[in-house]
C-alpha cells in the first residue's frame, strides 16, 4: 500500500519563497532537456515528501510546451491527493495509468493511490453525513467559490495571486480532459483530438483550441473573452450521443470547449473559468 502522509504541507508555506525565485530563472535548455531536468527534480522531492518543492516542480513543467510524460500524471495525481484536491488526484492518476499502462514503471501504485482517492472520499462523505452537512446534487450551474477555497489553491500552486492559481488550475484540469474521437485509445504519443489551453491578460481570458485533423496537423485557433459584464455562473453538459462534454460561452450560451465525456471533470472546469471570471470581474480580490 502507499503511504501518504502530511508531512509536507508545513513546508509549503516556508518554500514559497525561494520557489518564486526558481521560477523566475529562465533556462537555457531546450523544452525536451527541461522537461527531463523537472521530471528528475520531481521525482526526488516526491521520495524525500517534500510537497512544496514537488508542486512547484510540476507547476513549472505544467507551463512547458509539449506532451507531458507519463510519470508527470502519476506524480501530480500524489501532490494532489497529499493536498486533499481528490477530483484532480484521481483525473492524473487515471491519465498516468492510461498512458503508462500496466507495463509503467508506478502502475500498482497508481492503481492503489486512486483506491485510497475512492476511501479519502467516502470517510468525507460519511463525515459530511454525520455532521447534517451533505450538499444537494450537483447541478451545472457553479456557485462562486469561497475565499478559503482560493487562498488553498493559491498556497498549493504557489501563486502570486488568486486570478494565476486558477489558471493554473484550469489548466492542469484541461491536460486530462482533452476529447479524442476514440476514447478507447489513449497513447503517450497519440495526443488528445481536441484540447483548450487558458491565458490571463490583463481583463481577457484567452482560450486556445488545438484541433488534430487527419495526417497528424494540429490547428490552433485563439478566442479572447472580456470578463467585465460576463456571468461567472458557467454552464456545462455532457451529451452521449457525442460521447463528450461541454463548457458553454457565458456571453450567449454557445459552445465553448468539447472535452472528454467525464462529468466531474467538466463540472470542475466549468467551476474553475467561472470562480476566474469572478476573481477578475474584482481587481481586490485577483
Amino acid at each position: 500500500m502507499v503511504k501518504i502522509t502530511r508531512v509536507g504541507r508545513r513546508s509549503v508555506s516556508g518554500f514559497m519563497l525561494a520557489s518564486l525565485l526558481m521560477a523566475g530563472q529562465v533556462s537555457a535548455l531546450e523544452p525536451e532537456h527541461e522537461t527531463r531536468r523537472l521530471m528528475l527534480a520531481t521525482e526526488e522531492a516526491v521520495s524525500s515528501e517534500s510537497w512544496g518543492e514537488a508542486g512547484e516542480y510540476l507547476n513549472r513543467l505544467q507551463q512547458l510546451e509539449g506532451e507531458k510524460p507519463a510519470n508527470y500524471f502519476y506524480f501530480r495525481g500524489r501532490v494532489m491527493l497529499e493536498s486533499d484536491h481528490y477530483n484532480e488526484a484521481q483525473a492524473a492518476l487515471e491519465k498516468y495509468v492510461s498512458l503508462a499502462g500496466s507495463e509503467g514503471e508506478h502502475y500498482t501504485d497508481a492503481l492503489k493511490l486512486i483506491t485510497n482517492v475512492e476511501k479519502a472520499r467516502q470517510q468525507e462523505g460519511a463525515s459530511a453525513k454525520k455532521n447534517g452537512s451533505i450538499d444537494p446534487e450537483p447541478v451545472a450551474i457553479i456557485e462562486p467559490a469561497s475565499e478559503q477555497s482560493l487562498g488553498k489553491l493559491r498556497e498549493l500552486y504557489l501563486a502570486d495571486s488568486n486570478a494565476d492559481a486558477l489558471v493554473i488550475h484550469a489548466n492542469t484540469l484541461l491536460d486530462v480532459a482533452g476529447w479524442r474521437e476514440d476514447q478507447r485509445i489513449v497513447r503517450l504519443d497519440r495526443p488528445a483530438d481536441v484540447s483548450y489551453r487558458i491565458e490571463r491578460l490583463n481583463d481577457t481570458i484567452s482560450i486556445q483550441e488545438s484541433r488534430r485533423e487527419s495526417g497528424g496537423r494540429v490547428v490552433k485557433t485563439t478566442e479572447s473573452m472580456g470578463v467585465f459584464g460576463v456571468n461567472p455562473q458557467i454552464e456545462w453538459n455532457c451529451e452521449s450521443s457525442t460521447a463528450s462534454c461541454w463548457i458553454y460561452d457565458p456571453r450567449d450560451g454557445s459552445r465553448l470547449m468539447k472535452l472528454s465525456p467525464d462529468r466531474e471533470r467538466a463540472e470542475e472546469i466549468a467551476r474553475t473559468l467561472g470562480r476566474l471570471i469572478r476573481t477578475m470581474q474584482s481587481p481586490s480580490q485577483s
